[in-house]
């Protein structure tokens, strides 16, 4: 069901020249709450009025449908400054900036990096991380990063 919710938020979102960067799902059973996360294609940034679009559009579609309970909750927004990186093109578009990531070949299972590079072919993607405590690089499949998300400093 969730790649079913996924599917049709991500159909609405492009319809609309958005595109979507996360769906978490919250809340209980009875009374879901869905946060919605959109991207502009043309690079411009999120506004309030494209997050009303999308909520609009996205409610037509999941009130006709049963793939939520009916009493959902829809929050629709931009990713933030702090946003995940889940895909190839996310990685390849924030290198070099600081991010934290979450995967098994770092030290601790977690560590805030520097994104230096992405190497590999399509499928294999490897990123070259700068662990910013250590000063040393790891190589990191893409495959084996469980979470990654840009992060912010106020003083940097």
């Amino acid at each position: 069901m969730g790649d079913e919710l996924e599917g049709l938020v991500s159909s609405e979102l492009g319809a609309l020249g958005y595109e979507l960067v996360e769906l978490e799902r919250r809340g209980s059973r009875a009374r879901p709450i869905l946060d919605v996360r959109i991207e502009r294609r043309d690079g411009e940034g999120v506004r309030v009025e494209d997050c009303a679009r999308a909520s609009r559009a996205i409610e037509a579609k999941l009130d006709g449908s049963t793939l939520v309970a009916e009493r959902y909750v829809l929050e629709v927004s931009s990713p933030g400054i702090e946003r995940p990186l889940k895909s190839v093109a996310d990685w390849r578009r924030f290198t070099g900036k600081p991010a934290v990531v979450t995967a098994a070949a770092l030290p601790g299972g977690k560590a805030e990096v520097d994104i230096v590079a992405l190497e590999g072919e399509a499928g294999q993607e490897v990123a070259v991380l700068r662990d910013v405590k250590r000063g040393v690089d790891h190589r990191v499949p893409l495959a084996a990063v469980t979470q990654a998300r840009l992060a912010f400093h106020w003083n940097r």
